[in-house]
């Protein structure tokens, strides 16, 4: 369902029944899809355009490109094979003939194709039985004496809405366009900032409903033509000032200033059995300097799978701890929590450091003293999953909260994190965390409110994955490569895409593969993991994989995000082709993580498609996290990269993040203009575009 657009102008703030034709009963078909007002109407684009402003020849028609002929009838034939079928024969001064064919109709339509009337109609031609033909052409038979006057700009297509038909939708809307104000009225853009080439937003809007004959349809329709830039632009702007005036709110809070350690970090460090990378001691002098500052830290910091990210997480929970304060960190699954329980207890624990846990499964009287510990303040750090959200969790003097992999959370359990440690004016700092690299694109435009560090380098030791795509066909191959590694010593993943056979999808079934493997493999211990699984059962299955009491773990994308296995080295993705670049590049994490020579292999089921062809081409050829991130976007848009219940980027009406970065940078420079010096315009443009739903970006 859309979303109403706010405020365009005044005039578009009336409501469609002032329209003529639009009673209570249209209305609530309009409502039903978000359409509430005339604005609303405006910013309702076509999906696509037909040019009727010119005919065809019938004989310079060609397959599958829409056109429009006109020519006289020169045979009607009507008969029943299956269903009732009317066929209605036009030739022109070309002397070409072309069929029109129908398959539901009724017998006055019939009876208008007489012999000799001249027809216009417009559809896409396809190879029939006798040459071309178009299947229900839109079509009107014309009077002898009528002078059958073409029209001066294409017919927009509107994406449908159930009950409403085009011709009374695209009448609609035209109506509305009536109403549009002068374009001084409408303009919240300052001419002399959109630069050259862009048009104003009330030329922009009646361009894309009305397109003049000699517009560009191939731009049109990819998106790249000036006036839909020009929307792109300011709907990205209007956004942009969002999340800035957000990050402005919430700076104006206070947060306690952190900067005494008590010599943890150091001690911290010294026990630790390697050296910090460059990139990572960058990212924690970045946060250090952040949390001794008395504003909220706002800070997100991304790095591939293994760059090290739990251990700056937690030197900044000591930075807290040390300053007499409490830290959080919560993460999306119990078993993603549990395993950054076991390293931070055995990181912290010798510090003098009370660890927490807190998870839906810890119950009874083991819950009530874990809450009793959070809430006196000895509990120094509590890791948890959503549980940590709940109403009865309360913290004495919570100053850090960490979210990892931010996005797999709603924007309101962020803030009921965060909440948790408000009092008197005063936030906790948030330090959120993901796996999944962010392009730069996709940052500047959905973090606008954040900082972003990098952690872009891996610690030494870490041995490259070598990438192999095999066909289906070459399964029988990589059991034997199985049977090979693991008496070396070494373990296995095999990952499936579904959990049990489906007739609707060519795909090995999790549950087929683990009894196939279980009998080509009589000598070695093969377990089995599915999200169905009750959490105990995952669990200790996974645990059992970790202490080298399984050799293969058949297992489906459940382990996406799982426990480090250093001694897993051969991951097999079946059906690679149905899954995105940043779940493939996750899968391929789960090898690699000690200092065994690791391989990934991406097995496909032919026919592939183009972008499945370049999704595994992609994987091939590079294992770095944000040139795959780059490509993901270009191929999959932001929605899926970001998921769409973190921000409300992923329902952009007009822009595409993929396709308009390159209007990024002046989004940016405007944007800082209009907040310094025309604050009242930043404020009516989110208004336009976004109104009051705006508390996301303070998450």
């Amino acid at each position: 369902m859309g979303k109403p657009v706010p405020a365009l102008a005044a005039a578009g703030d009336v409501g469609l029944t002032a329209l003529p034709g639009v009673g209570k009963a249209v209305a609530e078909k309009f409502a039903a899809r978000g359409l509430l007002r005339l604005q609303d109407l405006w910013l309702h684009l076509p999906r696509q355009y037909e040019d009727r402003t010119r005919i065809t020849p019938v004989r310079l028609l060609q397959p599958g490109v829409a056109a429009q002929v006109e020519g006289r009838v020169e045979a009607v034939e009507r008969g029943f094979r299956y269903r009732p079928l009317l066929r209605v024969a036009i030739g022109d001064d070309s002397r070409a003939t072309l069929v029109l064919r129908f398959f539901h109709f009724r017998s006055q339509q019939v009876n208008q194709f007489r012999v000799g009337a001249r027809v216009r109609a417009y559809g896409t031609p396809r190879p029939g039985q006798q040459g071309l033909e178009i299947v229900h052409p839109s079509y009107r038979v014309l009077d002898d004496d009528a002078d059958g006057e073409l029209g001066d700009a294409l017919d927009p297509v509107y994406p449908a809405i159930e009950g409403i038909g085009p011709a009374t939708l695209r009448r609609l809307v035209a109506q509305a366009l009536e109403r549009l104000p002068p374009a001084e009225e409408l303009e919240l853009v300052p001419a002399a900032r959109l630069g050259d080439g862009l048009p104003s937003l009330r030329d922009a809007l009646v361009t894309l409903h009305r397109p003049p004959r000699e517009a560009d349809v191939a731009a049109l329709l990819a998106g790249t033509h000036p006036a839909q830039r020009r929307l792109a632009l300011e709907e990205l702007l209007a956004h942009h000032l969002s999340l800035r005036r957000q990050r402005i709110a919430l700076q104006a809070h206070a947060a306690p200033a952190l900067a005494d350690d008590g010599g943890r970090v150091q001690a911290l460090l010294a026990a630790l059995p390697f050296a910090l990378t460059g990139a990572q001691q960058r990212v924690f002098d970045q946060i250090r300097a952040d949390l001794a500052r008395p504003s909220p830290m706002l800070r997100l910091v991304q790095g591939d799978v293994g760059s090290g990210k739990t251990v700056v997480a937690a030197m900044a929970a000591l930075i807290a701890i040390g300053s007499g304060r409490q830290a959080a960190l919560m993460a999306p699954t119990e078993l993603l929590a549990e395993q950054h329980l076991a390293n931070l207890r055995t990181w912290l624990e010798p510090l003098g450091v009370r660890v927490a846990w807190l998870a839906g499964k810890v119950s009874g009287r083991a819950r009530t003293a874990v809450l009793a510990e959070a809430a006196s303040g000895a509990a120094q750090l509590v890791v948890g999953t959503h549980a940590l959200m709940q109403e009865g969790v309360v913290f004495r003097d919570l100053a850090l909260a960490i979210v990892d992999e931010q996005h797999r959370f709603g924007v309101h359990q962020r803030l009921a994190l965060r909440d948790k440690g408000a009092a008197a004016g005063s936030v906790p700092h948030q330090l959120v965390m993901t796996a999944t690299p962010i392009p730069r694109t996709l940052a500047m435009a959905a973090y606008a409110d954040l900082d972003v560090s990098a952690i872009d380098e891996l610690p030494p030791g870490r041995t490259p994955v070598q990438t192999v795509v095999l066909g289906a066909a070459r399964r029988p191959e990589l059991i034997e490569r199985i049977r090979t590694a693991c008496a070396e010593g070494r373990q296995a993943y095999w990952v499936c895409t579904i959990i049990d056979e489906s007739d609707e999808v060519v795909a090995q079934a999790a549950q087929t593969t683990w009894e196939q493997l279980t009998v080509a493999l009589p000598g070695l211990r093969v377990g089995f993991v599915h999200g169905r699984m009750k959490a105990a059962a995952k669990q200790a299955t996974m645990l059992a994989f970790k202490r080298g009491e399984l050799d293969v773990l058949v297992a489906t994308t459940v382990i996406e995000v799982g426990v480090d296995v250093p001694n897993a080295s051969l991951m097999i993705v079946e059906n690679a082709e149905r899954l995105g670049l940043s779940q493939l590049h996750q899968l391929r994490g789960r090898v690699g993580r000690g200092s065994l020579a690791s391989s990934c292999v991406l097995l496909y089921q032919p026919p592939l498609s183009q972008m499945a062809k370049q999704r595994l081409e992609t994987m091939r050829a590079t294992s770095d996290g944000f040139v795959i991130a780059e490509k993901d976007l270009e191929l999959r848009g932001p929605g899926e990269l970001l998921g769409t219940r973190q921000t409300g980027l992923a329902d952009f009406r007009i822009a595409d993040l993929a396709r308009d970065a390159d209007l990024l940078p002046e989004v940016h420079r405007i944007g800082e203009a209009l907040m310094r010096e025309s604050p009242d315009i930043a404020d009516r443009l989110v208004e336009r575009w976004i109104g009051g739903a705006a508390r996301y970006a303070a998450a």
